[in-house]
């Protein structure tokens, strides 16, 4: 079967694109809108500096934690219900966390925006997958999908400034209803129902156990690059380890599992999603890095530091939306390479900095490496969604994401960890002598602990410290840099090894397109096949749902 014999999208079809795009975008936009309201979030609620990280952390633990039970829920229930369903409770979370009055209040809607936002993802890209099954079709829905993450991360900082100038800071969390009410309007008209055929009943001990596995290891993650190996974190860890091999274990043993590891047998889906979690590593530690360097190294306020990136993201965008146009006459695995040699020269530029460098040389490093990774987060999602069979691409959808929260969590401790630990070796050499021994502690703790201990020595001392904390800062976006080139050089391997056989999206595969590729995954081809193969299990509600 080649591609002309697959259906084609029509105008329903991306019009309910714009529709599942507006979460996506919603979703980065809300990060960074909290980041600028945190400040006067925390002096009108009183929250103390325990509170302050759980408003921000909850967010990410909940959406990490159930996004593997969301996709599978979607597959089962209907992703379309799904959606929808998570929408209503996400807006009713919004107007809590705008009128919260204590900060356990809003620690408490941020966790219902988290259990709602795990729906949104996986959900949104699995429709995605139905709407659009033409393999080149999908390959660009896939991309603007992609591409709106970057344009919520874009547009947040600017309009998170525009209403914190003029309202309170609840005001932030109400964009997030409109969207929502936007959604439940359209999506019964423009998005499909799919459920897959004969799905069994949703394992509760299964879900237990993801929870138990994927909470406690993203806390530890981000405890450990916090403070250090604490007895807590270190134990929370351990724990998520246990409660993952038990979820292994009783997956294997259920004819109807939560997450089908067979997915994991498919190659075009185990290189992208592992690629994915390690680009995510460096694109986690990147923007922690570059946040401190730029306000507390370059003197920007935050929301000029917040600005610096959109240049970066700009590109992101470009690379995401152009990769699938590219993949029709390009390998993915070449095309993806190719991208990731760009991120290569981008973090050349960070190995490069140094205390006096202008901010120019980081934004463009940070420019050439997002616009790099363009093709990976486009494409590699498209194999990982296409490479599975349409009743499991919820689940497949949710891996993705959860490589992207795990990638995140990883960078910032293992590379972040790694970079601050460059830092405190160089700078601990400059602590003036006769500094009291917890003067001492917040300088090697963090680059803001010796901006703050600087400003209370008096002469050059002060100045001193101040210049010897910025280099060693220096020093450790350097190290940072480095282990980037050598991870993404890594990536690059990986990807041309076990993605090389995969044809150009839209290529016609030898031997008709039966069956998977040389290295193991379907191409997006076959998978469209697939997909066609499958009309008749879903052509029903999908029928209904258009009128």
């Amino acid at each position: 079967m080649t591609t002309d014999t697959v259906p084609r999208a029509g105008r329903r079809e991306w019009m309910g694109l714009a529709i599942l795009a507006l979460p996506a975008t919603l979703v980065s936009f809300d990060m960074f809108v909290l980041l600028l309201a945190l400040p006067q979030l925390s002096a009108d609620l009183g929250a103390s500096s325990t509170q302050q990280l759980w408003i921000m952390d909850i967010y990410g633990f909940m959406v990490g934690g159930f996004l593997v039970t969301m996709g599978t829920l979607g597959d089962r229930i209907g992703r379309r219900r799904l959606l929808l369903t998570g929408a209503v409770v996400f807006g009713i979370a919004s107007l809590l966390a705008a009128f919260a009055t204590t900060p356990e209040m809003l620690i408490a809607a941020r966790t219902l925006l988290g259990i709602s936002g795990a729906t949104l993802a996986p959900s949104t890209l699995a429709l995605i997958s139905n709407m659009f099954r033409d393999p080149k079709q999908m390959g660009t829905a896939i991309g603007i999908w992609a591409g709106s993450f970057s344009l919520g991360a874009i547009v947040g900082p600017i309009a998170g400034g525009a209403l914190l100038n003029h309202f309170w800071w609840g005001s932030v969390f109400l964009i997030g209803v409109p969207v929502m009410i936007l959604l439940l309007l359209l999506g019964p008209t423009l998005l499909p129902e799919y459920k897959a055929p004969d799905a069994g009943r949703l394992d509760l001990p299964s879900v237990a156990l993801s929870l138990a596995t994927v909470l406690p290891f993203i806390y530890g993650l981000k405890e450990t690059a916090r403070q250090g190996p604490e007895p807590l974190p270190l134990i929370a860890l351990v724990a998520g380890i246990v409660a993952g091999i038990l979820f292994i274990r009783r997956q294997k043993a259920l004819e109807d599992p939560l997450l089908d590891l067979s997915l994991f047998s498919n190659k075009a889906l185990s290189g992208a999603l592992v690629s994915l979690l390690a680009f995510s590593m460096i694109g986690g530690a990147s923007l922690l890095f570059l946040g401190q360097f730029f306000q507390l190294v370059s003197g920007m306020t935050p929301l000029q530091a917040g600005l610096a990136l959109v240049p970066g993201l700009i590109v992101s965008i470009a690379g995401m939306s152009l990769a699938p146009a590219l993949a029709r006459t390009i390998r993915p695995a070449y095309l993806i390479a190719g991208g990731l040699v760009l991120s290569i020269a981008g973090y050349l530029l960070y190995f490069l900095a140094e205390a006096d460098s202008s901010p120019a040389l980081l934004m463009t490093g940070f420019a050439l490496a997002s616009l790099g990774g363009g093709p990976l987060v486009s494409l590699g999602t498209n194999l990982v969604v296409g490479s599975a069979p349409p009743e499991k691409a919820g689940s497949a959808a949710s891996l993705s994401q959860t490589s992207n929260e795990f990638g995140a969590g990883l960078g910032i401790a293992v590379v972040g960890t790694l970079g601050m630990a460059v830092y405190r070796g160089e700078v601990s050499g400059a602590i003036p002598a006769g500094l009291p021994a917890g003067a001492v502690a917040a300088v090697e703790e963090s680059l803001a602990g010796a901006v703050s201990e600087a400003a209370r020595l008096s002469g050059g001392a002060g100045d001193a410290l101040l210049s010897a904390a910025r280099g060693a800062f220096a020093g450790g976006v350097s190290a940072m840099g480095l282990t980037a080139m050598v991870l993404m050089s890594v990536i690059t391997v990986t990807v041309i090894a076990l993605l090389r056989e995969i044809p150009a999206f839209g290529a016609a595969q030898g031997g008709g397109g039966q069956g998977p590729d040389a290295s193991g995954g379907l191409s997006a081809e076959h998978s469209g096949e697939q997909s066609a193969e499958h009309s008749g299990e879903r052509e029903a509600p999908v029928a209904s749902a258009r009128g």
